[in-house]
């Protein structure tokens, strides 16, 4: 049987203080990546990264470019990986993705993150919503409180069966909560976080992120890329573009992207960044799905 490798790599949370340190202190290329990281962020990101309180790390414009540098580094810099047959990244993660199956050069990337962060920033202070995890309900009842629920709140991240993430406006996510323990949800948890992710209160983000992926060169992936807005394996360049294009305001499919990697032989999942979030969530997306896989 042809075992096909996948890697995945996090998007915010998985950070912490001492991360990427090892790398640092252990691999040539990773310390290069490092510094020139540095250089372009135009401050010191690895004083964060190693030394940083876990309020410094929280800050969005610091917590996006350190995972993301976690993560590629990790990608580019360890000689004993096997060229993965298939990648995917949970939304700040699919950044990562792009550059450890070549389809954006590292610094480019960094570029968009950093854009990224300090957009969504702001989008977040002008328009501060919320966000909260459904546990225990089914994606088409989650979907079906949102649509019903008045103001804007939309679900944001399938993380896995029986756990969805909404958000969108304050108000509008709290009463979508109450909605969703009386039809039967588990728990319905307020995140402590700074903004509405993936709904569309990121539209200005959106707008800015756009125009500096518009300028950014997309090559075609050494393998298929399985993006947040599609779920699908994506080689095309103009297809990968656009599909990032729409990242922001649109929910990270990661149920689906898992299973459809599933579909397509995956037995094999690498997390590559800080922490171990996925790695839980597709050990329960492959036990629904009755499929065997090893994780690490």
């Amino acid at each position: 049987m042809n075992m096909k490798t996948a890697y995945v790599f996090p998007g915010q949370g998985a950070q912490f203080s001492g991360m990427g340190k090892d790398l640092y202190d252990n691999s040539l290329k990773a310390r290069e990546m490092m510094e020139r990281a540095n250089e372009i962020l135009g401050f010191r990101i690895t004083d964060i990264m190693f030394s940083g309180s876990d309020e410094d790390l929280r800050a969005t414009k610091v917590t996006q470019p350190a995972i993301f540098l976690h993560s590629v580094c990790l990608a580019l810099c360890s000689d004993d990986l096997p060229a993965p047959d298939m990648v995917g990244g949970h939304s700040l993660g699919e950044f990562s993705a792009l550059v450890a199956c070549g389809a954006v050069d590292f610094e480019s990337a960094l570029r968009l993150v950093a854009v990224r962060a300090s957009e969504m920033q702001k989008c977040c202070e002008a328009n501060p919503g919320g966000m909260a995890a459904i546990i225990g309900l089914p994606n088409e009842k989650v979907e079906e409180i949102c649509a019903g629920t008045s103001g804007i709140v939309i679900p944001a991240n399938y993380n896995c069966n029986g756990q969805v993430v909404i958000s969108g406006e304050k108000q509008a996510v709290e009463a979508a909560c109450e909605a969703m323990k009386v039809a039967g949800a588990k728990r319905a948890l307020p995140l402590s976080v700074s903004g509405a992710f993936h709904s569309p209160l990121m539209e200005a983000a959106r707008v800015e992120l756009g125009k500096a992926i518009e300028k950014t060169e997309v090559r075609t992936p050494s393998c298929p890329i399985y993006q947040n807005v599609t779920a699908k394996p994506e080689t095309d360049p103009a297809r990968i573009k656009d599909n990032l294009l729409q990242q922001l305001t649109s929910p990270v499919k990661w149920t689906q992207t898992v299973e459809n990697m599933l579909a397509d032989g995956a037995t094999i999942f690498r997390e590559l960044g800080p922490g171990n979030v996925l790695q839980g969530l597709i050990k329960r997306i492959a036990s629904s799905a009755g499929a065997e896989v090893s994780i690490g």
